[in-house]
């Protein structure tokens, strides 16, 4: 059994998503970020940085009961030990892990913070939204031009790099259509993931 911490954002979501893909059990605690409860002592017992999302394997290596924070951390962890969506051979991982790493690293931060800037910044910052935007339209192109050769974003296989990725991007191809309109593929990529069971569970 797997006790998941988590809240509604795109990072807590991709853990409900790939924990729904693997058809795991587990229970979820809703963490209520509005009363900062992810910084409360409980709390940051399993993650010092008092962030969402958070995982307490009970039954992890060994059997010894495991925490992991930081999502990027969470989906290699429950890949490894199932087995699933990461590829078998060090190439396939290698390959898999630097779309996670770009997920990580520029997507999330760059459209959280473009989001930051429309949404919840006072005074609005036009000069902020601007920067973040083109950023966005940028790391767009980049998923394009990947994805125009690939299926999915890390090869022809549906990976955590996918799972990552997507609660970030879905949303956005519809409050900013424009940043796709020469994007086809990207928009495919979407639509595909979609259509997966564990999604439309998770991101209906």
């Amino acid at each position: 059994m797997i006790d998941f911490y988590t809240a509604s954002t795109p990072n807590g979501r991709k853990i409900a998503l790939m924990l729904e893909e693997l058809e795991v059990p587990y229970t979820e605690h809703k963490v209520d970020l509005s009363k900062n409860e992810q910084k409360s002592p409980e709390f940051l017992e399993m993650n010092p940085n008092g962030r969402i999302p958070v995982i307490v394997d009970r039954h992890g290596p060994y059997d010894h009961k495991t925490t992991v924070f930081e999502s990027g951390a969470i989906l290699y962890y429950l890949a490894e030990k199932y087995g699933s969506f990461i590829g078998h051979s060090l190439e396939e991982k290698a390959h898999t892990l630097q779309w996670v790493m770009f997920q990580m690293s520029a997507i999330g931060p760059i459209f959280g913070n473009y989001y930051y800037g429309v949404n919840t910044m006072k005074p609005t910052n036009p000069g902020f939204i601007e920067r973040f935007e083109k950023e966005c339209i940028r790391l767009v192109g980049v998923m394009e031009l990947q994805l125009q050769k690939n299926e999915y974003l890390a090869g022809s296989t549906y990976t955590i790099a996918d799972i990552a990725t997507y609660p970030w991007i879905a949303g956005f191809t519809k409050s900013k259509p424009e940043w796709f309109e020469s994007k086809p593929s990207v928009l495919r990529w979407v639509q595909k993931v979609s259509e997966r069971p564990a999604v439309k569970k998770v991101l209906p």
